[in-house]
């Protein structure tokens, strides 16, 4: 097995990037840290610790805070969640882990799990202790991961842990899947992703970068590992099918958010508009907020209580200063040597419920960038044309319990099994997954 390849090191975030995107949620000093976990009532039957969609036991984490044990607290996260450090940072835990505290009961602000989680882990990191767990025997097992995003990193963990072969293969030339190319910076920066890729390579995870798998390779992949994974995610984000799309000053999220992470991207024209209401649009538009645009909309065809977006997400991207632009449906784009303007039309609901235009109302929004954020197709094409696993509507069908597909040599999750939902379920998927593979190649 090849000698754990370093990739914290290797792509050192700009230091533009990191002055403009400080971290969301700052990290706890030990001493608040400490007054935090001393909060917990420490729930015999935590609600918090249903809530975690990977079942971290979050009394037994946070009373090893208290009583000084970080090593002991970082063992119990990874012992649930191998990529706990990127969730304490990217997880809604209002809508999760703190939403579920008891302490609402209360009248009480919850317990501010994901900071401690991040307390935890970063001093573990700091520290420069190893896992605190090693490889299990060798097996003779071995299986092929395709993607390299968190549902194959905590599958590929929990392999590595039962002495089973894993070997991640990622067209992208960095591993992380959305945790280093589609998370906002502030809130899981790409070194931090990096940086538990090298936690993962001492387990023995190996990588291989650049590495496109179509049916052909995939069936070479089959024919000599003994399972496969599917975790490759979802794939392109939806166009609007205007005229214009070409034009440049047109972009979708994913690369928007990957250019600026990666330093490619360092400022934006003065007038941004995000198509879109989830998430990502969110971090997209509050991205094109600190790079330096002077007005970024958001255009929605629906209202704000049907967007897909977090609440807090959405108060978050009022107080960045991000408009929005309420029941209204894009509807050409002009420009000649590049984008210029938006051209809009008013929606309104009939009696269904079902969106149609109100002539006589367009109008047109001058903009400079245009950033596409409306849902992603899947990429299961090579899939279905070899018949290889079952799908429903583009996604792969697995049993839930273990991750298996309808071929009993293939498992899969996250993304590209339940359509986009959080890290913290892709790693929930990929845990599964993980022990469903083990039981069924040493049983």
């Amino acid at each position: 097995m090849s000698e754990p390849t370093s990739f914290h090191a290797q792509s050192p975030t700009p230091a533009e990037i990191v002055t403009r995107f400080p971290d969301l949620h700052p990290a706890f000093e030990k001493t608040a840290a400490v007054a935090e976990a001393n909060r917990c009532l420490y729930c015999f039957d935590a609600p918090c610790m249903g809530a975690c969609p990977t079942h971290i036991d979050v009394p037994k984490f946070i009373k090893k805070i208290a009583t000084g044990n970080l090593e002991g607290s970082a063992k119990t996260i990874l012992d649930a969640n191998i990529l706990g450090a990127s969730c304490s940072r990217a997880c809604p835990v209002d809508v999760l882990c703190e939403g579920a505290c008891v302490l609402h009961r209360y009248n009480k602000q919850p317990i501010e799990i994901g900071r401690l989680q991040r307390f935890a882990m970063d001093a573990l990191h700091e520290s420069g202790a190893p896992l605190p767990f090693t490889p299990g025997p060798d097996t003779g097992k071995k299986v092929a991961l395709i993607g390299g995003g968190p549902a194959s990193l905590a599958c590929a963990a929990e392999l590595r842990r039962r002495g089973i072969r894993a070997e991640i293969f990622d067209a992208r030339p960095l591993p992380g899947g959305l945790n280093t190319y589609g998370i906002a910076e502030y809130k899981l920066p790409l070194a931090e992703s990096l940086r538990e890729i090298d936690m993962l390579s001492q387990l023995g995870v190996e990588f291989h970068f650049n590495t496109f798998v179509d049916a052909a390779k995939l069936a070479a992949l089959e024919s000599t590992y003994d399972a496969v994974f599917l975790g490759m995610g979802l794939g392109a984000i939806h166009k609007l099918g205007l005229a214009g799309e070409d034009l440049p000053g047109v972009t979708n999220a994913l690369d928007f958010i990957a250019g600026y992470k990666s330093g490619a991207i360092t400022t934006v024209p003065a007038k941004v508009a995000v198509i879109g209401a989830g998430n990502t649009a969110i971090d997209a538009a509050n991205a094109a907020v600190r790079l330096g645009a002077t007005e970024v909309t958001m255009v929605y065809r629906r209202g704000p209580e049907q967007m897909s977006a977090f609440s807090f997400e959405y108060e978050h991207a009022k107080q960045e200063g991000v408009k929005f632009l309420w029941h209204v449906k894009p509807i050409a784009l002009k420009g000649s040597a590049s984008l210029e303007a938006l051209d809009l039309i008013p929606l309104e609901s009939t009696a269904d419920g079902s969106l149609v235009p109100r002539q006589g109302g367009e109008f047109t929004l001058p903009v400079d960038l245009i950033v596409l954020a409306i849902g992603q197709s899947t990429h299961a094409d090579f899939l279905s044309a070899e018949n290889k696993v079952a799908l429903e509507r583009g996604r792969i069908v697995i049993d839930r319990a273990t991750g298996q597909t309808s071929n009993p040599k293939y498992f899969a999750g996250g993304d590209c099994t339940n359509g986009g939902r959080e890290v913290v379920d892709a790693v929930a998927d990929g845990k599964r997954a993980g022990i469903g593979i083990a039981a069924c190649l040493t049983s």
